[in-house]
């Protein structure tokens, strides 16, 4: 069974952090919406965007790389939430609440690409199975036949040619 992108818990635990986050973004007076808001809610949204574009790449490099990416956005968004709480835009209380959720999606992360790495090197260990025409039969009927592979006008033919 496939799994489609927005069925892997990572990036679920993801969205509900990034949501939670917007709704409380949204209510903040103009100033620290423009200039703590938006970058804490941008690299929210980064974390679970970069889970959504490790899913779509098809090279395990590439899926790590994005897992790395969400990882990083994962870690400024705790730089960011720490940021509302000294400046005191959000509660101590709920800003530990989304540190822990976040260190929880940090666990999971970490775990996704773990699994990526076993997965790759797994698929290396196996041969590579590749396509192999049969051999050829040669068909060798002629030399044990009694018809001559040239006739004598044949020969002759060729003994009339010169030798320059």
């Amino acid at each position: 069974m496939t799994l489609k992108f927005e069925e892997l818990r990572v990036l679920q635990a993801a969205e509900g952090v990034a949501d939670g986050i917007w709704r409380q973004v949204v209510q903040w007076n103009p100033f620290a919406r423009e200039v703590v808001g938006g970058q804490l809610a941008r690299s929210a949204d980064s974390v679970g965007a970069n889970i959504a574009e490790s899913f779509g790449r098809f090279h395990y490099g590439e899926k790590l790389q994005f897992l790395y990416y969400s990882r990083g956005s994962l870690f400024e968004t705790k730089y960011w939430l720490n940021r509302a709480r000294t400046r005191n835009l959000m509660p101590s209380a709920q800003v530990q609440d989304y540190a822990a959720q976040l260190t929880d999606l940090a666990r999971q992360l970490n775990a996704f690409a773990a699994r990526l790495k076993t997965q790759r090197r797994s698929s290396r260990k196996q041969p590579k199975t590749t396509m192999r025409e049969p051999a050829a039969e040669y068909v060798t009927d002629w030399l044990d036949n009694t018809l001559p592979l040239f006739t004598e006008d044949e020969l002759e033919w060729l003994q009339a040619i010169p030798n320059t």
